[in-house]
């Protein structure tokens, strides 16, 4: 550490010695030029951060030419939401109390370098939340935007809300922006965020990950995550039993034989007969064709051959 040095710089040199990823080590060492010393003497020290700025630099960008960086390969679910932040916005945080997932959850800059997949389960419904890498890392996927069905943008500043969205690829995905971190506000400041956001006509949420803080968010955000998509809940059942517990999760104007179809492939031309419960049904038990349109929360037996 240089003479004079600031106890910003010292902070700034621990981040870079204790850093894991190539990405942290750059940002401490752009906090490390930017509060150094600027007198004669340390000339040399400046050039020495300068020049391993620029090799560190250098060196992700073979990487990524090369395509080395690691992806999790995933199968996207029925209802995908992708979360979407930069780096230590609580991203992992929120993957865990969202989800059955336990993503290593650390204060260090581009932790998570693979996509985290956990489930939350909701209605009777299986919920994919997957938990990009930070926006503003190279280990960011952007195909995984593009075939999200919703996009969960976390924040902890109104203004990364525009930051975020022009280092978005274009998706057709709905967005939910979730602000973070309010249990370090105080109601008067709450009040302000939402009141902002509403003016810009934003869908969004403010939350804390912290489980014991009351009213957190997490209940409203989990349901306008599941409003985001436009799905039949479709349920099964055998005859003389009670229905499953979990939906079959189907798109609009979907039918019999398609939710056959989806249960095994061929299942539709073993059935005999089908009878329904629910919204599209005129009574209860209604003998239906494989052609008859299906509502949510519709319950389906089926009779085969």
């Amino acid at each position: 550490m240089p003479v004079n040095a600031s106890p910003e710089y010292a902070k700034a040199e621990k981040e870079y010695l204790e850093a894991k990823t190539p990405e942290s080590q750059i940002a401490a060492l752009e906090i490390m030029l930017k509060v150094a010393p600027k007198h004669k003497s340390s000339e040399n020290l400046l050039a020495n951060l300068r020049t391993r700025k620029k090799r560190l630099e250098g060196d992700l960008e073979k990487r990524k030419k090369a395509g080395k960086s690691k992806q999790l390969g995933l199968k996207k679910g029925d209802m995908q939401a992708v979360i979407i932040g930069k780096t230590n916005s609580g991203k992992s945080s929120l993957l865990n109390i969202l989800t059955n997932a336990t993503p290593k959850i650390n204060n260090n800059r581009f932790s998570t370098r693979d996509p985290q997949i956990g489930i939350l389960e909701y209605n009777g419904t299986q919920i994919q939340i997957v938990e990009n890498p930070a926006i503003d890392g190279e280990n960011f996927d952007k195909g995984m935007v593009h075939t999200a069905d919703t996009l969960i943008i976390l924040i902890n500043d109104i203004n990364e809300i525009k930051e975020i969205e022009s280092l978005l690829p274009s998706n057709l995905a709905k967005k939910i922006i979730c602000f973070n971190k309010i249990d370090l506000l105080d109601e008067v400041q709450k009040r302000k965020i939402a009141a902002t956001l509403q003016s810009k006509k934003y869908n969004f949420v403010l939350i804390s990950t912290i489980k014991e803080i009351p009213e957190n968010g997490i209940d409203e955000l989990k349901e306008k995550i599941f409003n985001s998509f436009k799905v039949l809940r479709i349920f099964t059942k055998e005859p003389g039993k009670e229905k499953s517990n979990r939906a079959m999760i189907m798109k609009p104007n979907s039918t019999v034989k398609e939710a056959a179809e989806k249960i095994l492939k061929g299942f539709s031309q073993r059935i005999k007969e089908t009878r329904i419960w629910g919204p599209s049904s005129k009574f209860g038990g209604q003998v239906v064709g494989l052609n008859h349109q299906l509502k949510d929360l519709d319950i389906i037996e089926f009779k085969t051959k």
